[in-house]
């Protein structure tokens, strides 16, 4: 009869993770590496979006309203704003949040932080959307 060899796992391992959440994956916030990428996605979406916003400011420096309403108005730089607003306010969000999981340690502290954290962007992100969506229409 033969029996498989499992490594032992390292002090720090076997103190920290149970064995229930070793086979699910999941960190102690219950989410496993989710946010991880998430943070890293929008990031990377950020970095395109970014830099064509900088380059709708430089363009249209100096210029006046009506010539920038003008330019929103095109697809082209209305749906890039857009996205930019929502990558960007969902970006925002997920590393608050990280952030308020991490150093904020009573729990109805806790969860009243979170809940700010998510209206906070929820107000902000429609409020820019609304805002390109104005002027994109003709507001």
């Amino acid at each position: 009869m033969s029996t498989t060899l499992h490594p032992t796992p390292s002090p720090t391992q076997a103190i920290i993770r149970t064995p229930l959440a070793r086979v699910r994956g999941l960190g102690s916030a219950k989410e496993g590496t989710g946010h991880f990428f998430k943070q890293r996605l929008t990031a990377l979406a950020n970095i395109p979006l970014t830099i064509f916003l900088i380059w709708l400011v430089a363009r249209y420096a100096g210029a006046d309203y009506a010539t920038v309403k003008a330019a929103v108005r095109q697809p082209l730089i209305a749906i890039p704003l857009l996205l930019l607003v929502l990558s960007g306010i969902y970006h925002m969000r997920i590393g608050m949040q990280v952030i308020i999981e991490d150093y904020v340690h009573g729990e109805g502290s806790k969860m009243l932080m979170l809940a700010l954290n998510t209206f906070f962007a929820a107000a902000v992100g429609l409020t820019c959307v609304f805002a390109v969506l104005k002027l994109s229409f003709g507001g």
